[in-house]
């Protein structure tokens, strides 16, 4: 056979390696997962809209309560200024206003209108009966947390079956509290609705400071607008989320804050997918996020399929995760995730860890009754508490020039999603995921006045992907030298594009997400929900590894090699390795250089070994010596330098040679070695007389 006709037959062989890799890492995925958010089908903006622009004059309508005593102890302590303008309002919303918000959105007849809302406690008391009548007999699918999926025809006929308020198809509103501060003017569902507030199809929405607050789902939730802004607006104490935007453009969240929910504070998904197919370099990004605060939440910031995003000089802190993004869920607009920028936010202490209260049945309880004004968060779905920021299957994402520190876990989080995890079957999109994210310019383990505040792990990633880069001053990482980026973005040093990630990262993530909140199930095995020592399935899987291979090495030396003193000594180096190999899983959240060493070991001792059969089974010698170069190259590639042009990891290579190695060793060791047969004795000839 020529060269060329090896080499070609090596590609051929490879490749078809990898797709067999890629469908058993598709196949682990494929555990149940929450379901993130589940809407009706919607059609993504046609970008002709704008960002809306703040109105200043004097509103169209106004919502007070008429309590004048509490509304002038609310107002007692405004400037004079702003103490006068609302008692003025107020005496005119007495005459000609509006005791409800909802009164005062179905009374918008025109584009462009205003509502101002007077300091008081707004529980929207006509809203929060449950249906009756045709509406509570509707028709439609449950979502997999139990809400029915309405149409928007639905939605127009039942407005309060899910909603405290609901804005639907107004152009160019403008809702506005007229308080000192946004907890002047609160909107409270009580945990009795799914959303406090929703505007749908309602085009250019402005909403500006107030509260909203205590919902079964999430407080302010903006669906399919092109063109919305949330100026100064506080959301806290939901089951969700408490900013959620789907499926819009043109969108700008400044100055808000949220605290309290299940899942995130700010929730940008499906966010217009306008720079699909592009680089780094976009024209125009469709959501702006800038000046937020979101804490004490499970995860400050999400996005399942936030695209193009332009999220700055925010603070995520003391959540469970600080931010992620993904291509997680299924039924979003715009997946695979891609084109988010984060820049000069500070992503800091997100060490929260808010499973005990799922464990202990506090969940489990009804909203009102799980203590969430006291600190009390549920979360949703599987989160790697101890996190800066979390990308599960993202394209082209720049995290540039943030402050990331103080986390028990990593700063940056990368992983791929096989596409069967959001319902695509093409063979073609399994490692579309986890490409071009580049991490350059941060600031990690310091914060902005300089003090040391070390992040326990600056990199992990599994290793799925291609053209990702950190910056060459991270600290500690997992692989030890991931790619690094150059100096504009698109240069890389020591690039990879690999097909499927490492074995046991995989291994960890398929149980870790077998997570459900309603069900009380905190997977076993996962540090994530508290597993410690052996109870993690990286040790379980290292320890049991060890196990075998050393009863198979020890085997194989004792019935064939225990003559030879190399291979004596190669056998005990083996055994040193493996009992290095885990005792290393056990720090898999500081990373060292423990693992690389009992690679090297292991590489040795098979290596060594594999020279020692050579004269009696020379097939499984060379097998073993190739066994033993494979673990060598994978000690250098988690360690020193990822090996570039390779679609696949040495440690796949080498786990499913060693599956074999196993096999025939034991074989080997069992079967006995024939000896040579040994001649009769020469008999004296018998001579007859």
């Amino acid at each position: 056979m020529s060269w060329t006709s090896r080499t070609s037959w090596i590609r051929r062989f490879v490749s078809v390696l990898s797709v067999v890799l890629v469908a058993l890492a598709a196949a682990l995925f494929t555990a149940p997962l929450a379901q993130a958010h589940e809407e009706r089908p919607v059609t993504l903006p046609d970008g002709s809209g704008s960002v809306p622009e703040l109105r200043t004059g004097e509103p169209d309508l106004l919502v007070c309560k008429t309590d004048r005593a509490d509304f002038e102890r609310r107002i007692s302590g405004f400037p004079a200024a702003l103490k006068a303008r609302n008692l003025a309002l107020f005496a005119r919303c007495a005459r000609s206003g509006y005791r409800h918000l909802q009164q005062a959105v179905d009374a918008v007849d025109r584009s462009g209108m205003t509502i101002a809302i007077l300091p008081g406690l707004y529980e929207e008391e006509p809203s929060l009966p449950p249906p009756t009548g045709a509406c509570a007999g509707l028709k439609a699918r449950k979502s997999a947390l139990g809400y029915q999926i309405l149409s928007y025809a639905q939605q127009k006929q039942c407005p309060h079956n899910q909603n405290l308020v609901a804005i639907l198809g107004k152009k160019n509103l403008q809702i506005e509290g007229t308080g000192a501060s946004r907890l002047d003017v609160v909107i409270d569902a009580k945990y009795q609705k799914l959303n406090a507030i929703r505007a749908d199809g309602s085009d250019g929405v402005y909403f500006r400071n107030f509260t909203a607050q205590r919902t079964t789902f999430n407080s302010l939730y903006v669906l399919a607008a092109d063109g919305f802004v949330i100026d100064d607006v506080l959301t806290r104490w939901n089951d969700e989320y408490g900013f959620l935007t789907f499926a819009s453009d043109h969108g700008l969240y400044k100055n808000c804050e949220s605290y309290g929910n299940g899942d995130s504070g700010i929730y940008p998904g499906s966010a217009s997918n306008i720079n699909n197919g592009r680089g780094y370099d976009v024209p125009r990004y469709s959501i702006e996020i800038t000046g937020c605060r979101s804490h004490h939440n499970m995860v400050g910031y999400s996005g399942t399929a936030g695209d193009s995003v332009y999220v700055h000089d925010n603070e995520f802190d003391h959540n469970m995760g600080g931010a992620s993004m993904d291509s997680a869920f299924p039924g979003h607009p715009g997946l695979p995730q891609n084109h988010a920028h984060f820049a000069r936010n500070l992503i800091h202490d997100n060490n929260e860890n808010y499973y005990p209260y799922v464990a202990d049945g506090t969940c489990a309880k009804l909203p009102v009754d799980r203590g969430y004004e006291r600190g009390v968060v549920c979360p949703q779905i599987s989160m790697p508490p101890g996190t800066g920021i979390i990308t599960a299957g993202g394209n082209w994402n720049l995290y540039e020039d943030n402050w990331v520190y103080g986390h028990q876990r990593a700063a940056f989080f990368l992983s791929a999603v096989p596409a069967f995890i959001r319902g695509e079957s093409a063979w073609g999109k399994q490692t579309d995921t986890s490409h071009h994210n580049r991490y350059a310019g941060n600031h990690l383990g310091v914060d902005k006045a300089g003090h040391a505040r070390p992040n326990r792990t600056d990199v992990w990633w599994d290793g799925q992907g291609g053209g990702n880069c950190w910056q060459s001053d991270a600290g500690a990482a997992t692989p030890g030298a991931p790619p690094t980026c150059g100096a504009r973005r698109g240069e890389v040093s020591g690039s990879t594009d690999r097909l499927v990630g490492e074995p046991v990262k995989l291994a960890q993530l398929l149980v870790c997400a077998d997570y459900n909140v309603q069900a009380r199930r905190l997977p076993t095995g996962c540090d994530w929900y508290g597993a410690r020592g052996l109870q993690r399935v990286e040790t379980q899987l290292a320890l049991g590894t060890a196990l075998v291979l050393a009863l198979a090495g020890g085997a194989l030396w004792w019935r064939r090699l225990r003559g030879s003193r190399l291979a004596g000594a190669a056998t005990l180096l083996g055994l040193v390795g493996l009992a290095l190999d885990v005792a290393g899983s056990t720090l898999a959240l500081t990373p060292t250089l423990l693992p690389a060493v009992a690679l090297l070991l292991m590489g040795v001792w098979w290596t060594l070994i594999g020279l020692a059969l050579r004269p009696t089974r020379p097939v499984l010698a060379w097998t073993t010596v190739i066994l033993g170069v494979l673990t060598l190259l994978d000690a250098f590639d988690k360690a020193v330098l990822m090996l570039p042009g390779i679609p696949v990891g040495p440690a796949w290579l080498r786990l499913l040679l060693g599956i074999v190695w196993v096999l025939w060793a034991v074989i080997a060791a069992g079967t006995r070695t024939p000896r040579p047969a040994t001649p009769a004795p020469d008999r004296p000839e018998t001579v007859t007389p």
